[in-house]
């Protein structure tokens, strides 16, 4: 999904402000939503559909919101869409009714056949989705280096939209600086991605 929240490499939001000592949460609701997050999420939602419901927030509205204010928003949304609370219980503050059983998904992780190996070189798909994905755009149709094979996860592209028995082995792809961001970037920088295997095709050897 080509959204605003896929921000590496553009211009125009202007300094990363540093904090220096800053506090765990500003302020306690920050600290409740970190609570309802944790409590919610892998009994009513997994993290990939909370990052795709953070993703879908307007442009706006995602830009002008703090950090835990967008995660408020993705708590909020999934939990209606899932039928754990009502828009009357979310105006009011108040559950009407008990809330749905909790389940986990206890699918053990499947054995599979991995394509690539550390020191493979690899080039990145030039893909863009209309829904959820952990390959970000400066990172598309790029050339990098197999690193670490972490073997089977969930895809995310999947497992944000339902599917959550699609497994796929996830590497460590390590990227030159200027691979990615072109001359201007430091020489000798270095970048590792984790991305999984239907992202990646096999370098064409000259």
């Amino acid at each position: 999904m080509n959204g605003v929240h896929d921000m590496g490499g553009m211009h125009g939001f202007g300094p990363v402000d540093i904090e220096r000592d800053e506090p765990v949460f500003h302020q306690r609701w920050e600290g409740v939503v970190r609570a309802m997050m944790a409590r919610t999420n892998g009994r009513y939602y997994n993290l990939d559909e909370f990052r795709h419901a953070v993703e879908r927030m307007p442009s706006d509205e995602y830009l002008r919101a703090t950090y835990y204010e967008r995660w408020l928003h993705a708590v909020e949304t999934l939990l209606l869409e899932k039928g754990v609370i009502t828009t009357a219980e979310l105006t009011d503050g108040h559950a009407m009714s008990p809330a749905p059983a909790a389940t986990r998904d206890a699918e053990p992780r499947p054995a599979l056949e991995v394509h690539f190996q550390p020191g493979d070189r690899v080039m990145t798909r030039n893909i863009h989705p209309h829904g959820h994905t952990r390959l970000p755009r400066y990172a598309r149709g790029r050339h990098g280096v197999v690193r670490k094979v972490y073997g089977p996860f969930r895809l995310p592209d999947a497992n944000a939209h339902g599917d959550h028995h699609a497994w796929q082995p996830c590497y460590a792809v390590e990227f030159a600086a200027r691979e990615l961001w072109g001359d201007d970037a430091r020489p000798a920088d270095r970048m590792c991605i984790d991305l999984w295997e239907s992202y990646l095709e096999p370098e064409e050897k000259p």
